[in-house]
């Protein structure tokens, strides 16, 4: 029996061996599979089959001799594109003067109207580990998206989503506490690896960006009127700012890896004649939280996963741009009147 129970205990061995191979093949493969589509997701492949749901605020028209916005740039000295090439590489601007103070105005704007709207603001990091970035569906979908610092194994932050998120990840959360309303700032980081052409020119498409983030935690059933209301929200903002735009419901191609359902904002360029992308607001249902483990206690005492949520409100690149384009005249650049007490003054000159 003594024999026998050696022998036992090697055959384990190796079929535990054997079987936690197979479990983490399993888990490399679950996890390359996206979330589920919501049933009002548009059926599609392309940008093209996104549908259009709303529009908003009249498309201005522009002075005889506009021009886009790095053009403005340079005339009134608000960034610098070549420096920041110099100092770092194409896609990383230094901002400067009245360039400068216009992001913090908007910065500062973004996050008093969202804490109004009963968000609580956040500082995260902005790198995280890899359990973070995994976490939210970040890895392994965009691995070669992210910048990788290697010696420590962290990732730059491609948006607060990652950090703020991860704040409740391995966390049960009491069902009255919800719904969880967080806003935060951060700059991003993008590798962006592939994108060249016209439509990557000046501040449409950057390796290094700012961006005031809002992420929701919510009970399953209530999660849809959560979406609607941040969109609502995100709606109201761009509203505030002047600027014409449009909301799109994104088809299955064109949806990130994990989320169930996405409604773009775009706001218009008149000098470029072209709609740029300033918001993404999507419900990611349980794809996240069963990645994090972020679950709450129902009425009868069930552990279920929560709901997350979040939109950009906004990223600042191509908000810049449209209100840069939009707002020229020949006396100078206005500032929208919601705008102006934070950014000390009316008009760029």
């Amino acid at each position: 029996m003594k024999a026998d129970v050696a022998r036992f205990k090697e055959s384990t061995k190796k079929l535990t061996e054997k079987l936690n191979a197979l479990e983490q093949q399993q888990h490399d493969e679950l996890v390359l599979i996206p979330n589920l589509p919501h049933t009002l997701v548009p059926i599609g492949t392309t940008p093209e089959e996104n549908v259009e749901v709303k529009t908003g605020n009249e498309i201005p028209s522009l002075h005889e001799g506009s021009v886009p916005h790095w053009d403005l740039c340079t005339k009134y000295n608000l960034i610098n594109f070549e420096l920041g090439t110099k100092i770092t590489g194409a896609g990383f601007p230094v901002y400067v003067n009245q360039g400068a103070r216009l992001q913090r105005a908007l910065v500062n704007y973004f996050l008093d109207f969202n804490t109004k709207a009963g968000y609580i603001e956040y500082q995260p990091p902005h790198v995280v580990n890899a359990a973070s970035a995994f976490g939210t569906g970040q890895l392994p979908d965009k691995e070669g998206q992210m910048y990788h610092c290697t010696v420590d194994d962290l990732y730059l932050i491609p948006t607060a989503e990652v950090p703020v998120t991860n704040i409740y990840r391995d966390e049960i959360i009491k069902e009255n506490e919800l719904p969880i309303k967080m806003t935060a700032y951060t700059p991003c980081f993008r590798r962006e690896a592939g994108s060249y052409g016209k439509d990557v020119r000046g501040l449409n498409r950057l390796h290094q960006f700012d961006k005031v983030e809002i992420v929701q935690f919510s009970v399953p059933e209530k999660s849809y009127e959560v979406l609607d209301e941040m969109v609502a929200h995100v709606e109201k903002l761009i509203q505030s700012l002047e600027l014409p735009y449009r909301i799109l419901r994104l088809c299955g191609g064109d949806m990130s890896f994990s989320s169930a359902l996405t409604y773009d904002f775009e706001v218009y360029s008149a000098a470029q004649k072209r709609w740029l992308e300033v918001s993404s607001v999507s419900n990611f249902e349980t794809f996240q939280t069963n990645r994090m483990k972020i679950r709450y206690k129902n009425a009868d005492g069930k552990m279920q996963l929560v709901h997350s949520l979040n939109g950009s409100s906004l990223a600042l690149p191509r908000i810049v741009a449209c209100l840069l384009e939009n707002n020229q005249t020949p006396e100078g650049i206005k500032i929208p009147a919601a705008l102006a007490s934070y950014f000390g003054g009316n008009i760029i000159r």
